[in-house]
């Protein structure tokens, strides 16, 4: 039965074209490590170039899905230049050929010698507003968890509000809105999922969840510019993009991709976060993206028997970040387990209790930023 299961898995697979290189995705060489389970179980390896449409995971993990006596897919993408040489990546030959003319030619430097390659040039989305960068400097500062809640702060306002989850290397917006699917295509456009009444789109509904995300530079801007260029955001108000901690890749992909209009900085009272966090906002002053603002989460604790606010966290770590880089503090949200339990299942505090200090704080966050950067009216017409 198994070697049955892998023939029609292999099958299905040919049905399965990579329009790029014009074959389909055995053909070229994009996938390995096929492996089944008399129970039905599939996974494989799918090697991805630069090059290709991010669509192609989740049309390999659908068609697998329809083969009979197939009971679970896994799809585990990896970077084709991470292939071994025994085992070349899915190329086509013009990267070969690309290769072949970087050899030095009457007098020519060798192409390492040489000037590096201009970045590209952003491009413009007046449709999807104002786009702002939610940032770091390092994890587990609750930059995602402010992302989700200001995107929703903002729809319950009457903006127009998508949500890019950028964090690449652990994509949790998925979790924290409650949604998790296939996105649809149509006319060759990715139609965003919706929670909250917030347009979303996210690697986490492409990539299986405990599947480590290890790509180069070139694979991360591939993605981003495809979640830019390639979803039906419709006209948006604000755009808010959840990038992953630091300053690698991801930051510079995203600066490079589009117009970004600002950036909101989170971190913690720690004097080590918001250090971190200084690099991180100094990396976005280096590429000419204004900070917009601080946002100290976790800034105390209040007591529900006493009411009164305990620093546990330490104290004055946003503040002084926001003094050193001459932007507001624009808001200092408490530490409430609610926050963390609403997230886990998908229901942001905003949404499940707005009434509580925390959600205010944030909800007083989508109005400052309304402030700072008004809905476009261009977007609008």
């Amino acid at each position: 039965m198994t070697a049955n299961l892998q023939e029609r898995v292999t099958d299905a697979l040919s049905r399965v074209r990579n329009n790029r290189v014009g074959a389909n995705v055995l053909e070229a060489e994009m996938v390995r490590d096929i492996a089944t389970t008399i129970d039905g179980k599939v996974r494989l390896s799918l090697f991805l170039s630069a090059d290709d449409d991010a669509t192609v995971v989740r049309e390999v993990r659908q068609t697998l899905q329809q083969v009979p006596g197939v009971t679970d897919v896994r799809v585990d993408v990896k970077d084709a230049l991470s292939r071994t040489p025994a085992s070349p990546a899915a190329a086509s030959p013009a990267p070969k050929k690309a290769a072949s003319r970087a050899l030095p030619v009457m007098g020519q430097e060798p192409q390492s010698q040489r000037a590096a390659v201009p970045a590209p040039t952003p491009v413009a989305y007046p449709h999807l507003g104002n786009i702002v960068a939610i940032s770091s400097g390092k994890g587990g500062v609750g930059k995602s968890t402010v992302a989700a809640n200001l995107a929703i702060a903002l729809t319950k306002q009457g903006a127009r509000v998508g949500l890019m989850d950028a964090d690449i290397y652990g994509p949790n917006i998925p979790r924290m809105m409650g949604v998790n699917a296939a996105p649809p295509v149509e006319n060759e456009k990715i139609i965003p999922l919706q929670a909250h009444g917030v347009k979303i789109m996210s690697l986490g509904f492409m990539i299986e969840r405990d599947q480590p995300a290890i790509w180069r530079g070139p694979i991360i801007m591939k993605i981003i510019t495809q979640f830019l260029r390639d979803v039906r955001w419709g006209e948006l108000d604000y755009f808010l993009v959840d990038m992953p901690p630091g300053t690698g890749d991801a930051q510079l992909s995203l600066v490079q991709a589009t117009m970004v209009h600002g950036a909101i900085i989170v971190t913690t009272p720690q004097e080590v976060a918001s250090g971190d966090a200084l690099r991180g906002a100094k990396m976005f002053e280096r590429v000419a993206v204004p900070v917009l603002g601080v946002v100290e989460n976790m800034s105390y604790f209040i007591c529900p028997h006493c009411q009164n606010k305990h620093r546990i966290f330490g104290e004055g770590g946003g503040k002084n970040l926001a003094d050193e880089l001459h932007v507001p503090l624009l808001a200092e949200v408490p530490f409430f387990p609610a926050v963390l339990s609403g997230g886990d299942r998908g229901e942001p505090i905003v949404v499940s209790e707005p009434a509580t200090p925390a959600a205010q704080a944030l909800i007083g966050l989508a109005e400052k930023l309304s402030g700072l950067l008004p809905r476009r009216e261009a977007a609008r017409q």
